[in-house]
Order: structure tokens, then C-alpha cells, then sequence
């Protein structure tokens, strides 16, 4: 192979500049998902099926389309038909917090059956009228069990967040798409927008790995 590697031609602040807008778009699709996401469990789990089944296929809709189609429909299509127009970020974040708060309604909906009944019922014989008990009886419960999953979700929309770049936000692949055009250097930018991914995912992964075993051992 006659190709000669020219690492010295990326420029690593581009790219931190992207990687700060890739974190704030994860960071705040995040708290979008993990607050929005219990409601949305609570309203899928409803008694009520006229309530219930708007909300079930709000989540199936997020979590059997592509979520590249989720972000170019809601970036082109939700100006057209609603007249919103919001900056780019603030789509972005939509976006992936819309994503974010179906796979997390999952999460918290399996937990939030997994509470113990007999935690419920000391909320109702200590007086706890339903409001109450799903803030201090059963978030708390359902957010602790779910907490593995959710930092799964939360890095995995990190990555997708990737995807924004197709719609001009200028995040790390939307940088490293520009320095591998400007430096015709594109094995050497993507090796290094690849390793910075990587780089934020792998202890996140290894932080969940740790909290999978803990309970694991306090399950046995």
C-alpha cells in the first residue's frame, strides 16, 4: 500500500469545537429522555385505553424508524405543516429527545412494574395521596432500577447524535466531514473523529457494566 499517513494534518480544535456541540445535544436530549420519558411510561401504562394507546404508538413510531428519518422529518416537515421554526440546536435537541424519551418510557415502564407492592401500600397507609407516591415512592424506585439502562440509552444518543450533521448542525462528524474535504485526509479525520467517540463512550459502557454487576450481587 503506497498510501503515507499524515496525522499532523488534523486539527484536534475542530473538532473539540464539534465535540462540545455533540455533548450539549446529548446532554440536554437526555434530560428531555430521562424526565419526559417517566411521564410517558406513567401515560402508556394508563387503565385508560383512549389515553394509552396515543402515547403506545408515539413509542413505537420512535423506536421502529430509523432515527436519521426522525431528525430529517422533524428538521423539514414540522415548519412546513406546523409553521414552527426553531434554530437548528433546538431541533437537533428535539429531535433526539423525542427519540430518547420512547426507549426510556420502556426502561421505566419495566421498572415501574418491578416496584414491590408493598411499598405502594405504605404510601397509602401513610397518607400519600397517588401524586406523592409516584414522586417519592416510585420514580425513586423505577429511576434506581432503570439507571443502567438509562446511561445505555443516554450514550447510545450520543452517538446518533452524529446524524445531525446531515441537517448542517455543526457537531464532531459535521466538523470532521469539513477538515477531511479541506485536508484530503479523510482515513486520518475519521480514525481521529472515530477515537474521540470512543473515547466518551468506553467508561460510560464500563460504568454500566460496574452497575449490571452490583446488582447482580445484590440480587444473589
Amino acid at each position: 500500500m503506497s498510501y503515507l499517513f499524515d496525522f499532523n494534518a488534523v486539527s484536534i480544535a475542530p473538532l473539540l469545537k464539534g465535540l462540545w456541540v455533540s455533548l450539549e445535544l446529548t446532554a440536554a436530549a437526555n434530560i428531555i429522555g430521562i424526565v419526559f420519558g417517566f411521564g410517558l411510561a406513567l401515560l402508556i401504562m394508563s387503565p385508560f385505553r383512549v389515553i394509552r394507546l396515543p402515547f403506545m404508538l408515539f413509542v413505537e413510531f420512535f423506536r421502529c424508524t430509523p432515527a436519521i428519518i426522525q431528525i430529517v422529518w422533524i428538521f423539514y416537515c414540522v415548519p412546513m405543516l406546523f409553521d414552527v421554526f426553531l434554530d437548528p440546536i433546538t431541533m437537533g435537541v428535539l429531535a433526539l429527545g423525542l427519540n430518547l424519551m420512547a426507549f426510556n418510557a420502556e426502561a421505566y415502564r419495566a421498572s415501574i412494574q418491578a416496584v414491590p407492592r408493598e411499598q405502594i401500600d405504605a404510601g397509602i397507609a401513610l397518607g400519600l395521596n397517588p401524586l406523592q407516591r409516584i414522586l417519592y415512592i416510585v420514580f425513586p424506585t423505577a429511576f434506581r432500577a432503570s439507571i443502567p439502562v438509562l446511561l445505555t440509552n443516554g450514550i447510545v444518543i450520543f452517538q446518533q447524535s452524529a446524524l445531525v450533521a446531515i441537517v448542517a448542525i455543526q457537531d464532531l462528524m459535521y466538523q470532521g466531514k469539513s477538515l477531511a474535504t479541506e485536508t484530503y485526509r479523510p482515513i486520518e479525520t475519521f480514525t481521529v473523529v472515530a477515537l474521540i467517540y470512543f473515547a466518551v463512550s468506553f467508561p460510560v459502557t464500563q460504568i454500566v457494566g460496574l452497575l449490571e454487576r452490583r446488582r447482580q450481587l445484590l440480587v444473589s
